[in-house]
């Protein structure tokens, strides 16, 4: 029997994350670890650099014929991370 006041392990940690002001850098790394989801595996292996800072998601990619292709699916790319993320935590992509 659940008492009023008891909580999901996943609410509890929600909790924390936001008591602690880190669930934004929480769901930022998430980005980074769900990239070769994202765009696959072999545009993730060309990919050098990659981080979030200030809802910009940075990235650096030893292949200009990627960068291009990229650039041209950048708003499907930034939907489909802000989709996962159930936020707004990606508006512009800046390549490096």
């Amino acid at each position: 029997m659940r008492k009023t006041n008891d909580k999901t392990l996943k609410e509890a940690i929600e909790q924390m994350l936001n008591v602690y002001k880190i669930k934004r850098r929480f769901d930022e790394t998430g980005v980074v670890n769900l990239w070769p989801e994202l765009v696959g595996k072999s545009v993730a292996n060309r990919t050098k650099e990659l981080f979030v800072r200030d809802k910009k998601l940075f990235l650096r990619i030893e292949s200009s014929v990627i960068k291009h292709e990229l650039t041209l699916m950048r708003t499907q790319i930034i939907e489909k991370i802000n989709e996962e993320a159930k936020s707004v935590l990606v508006e512009e992509i800046i390549f490096l």
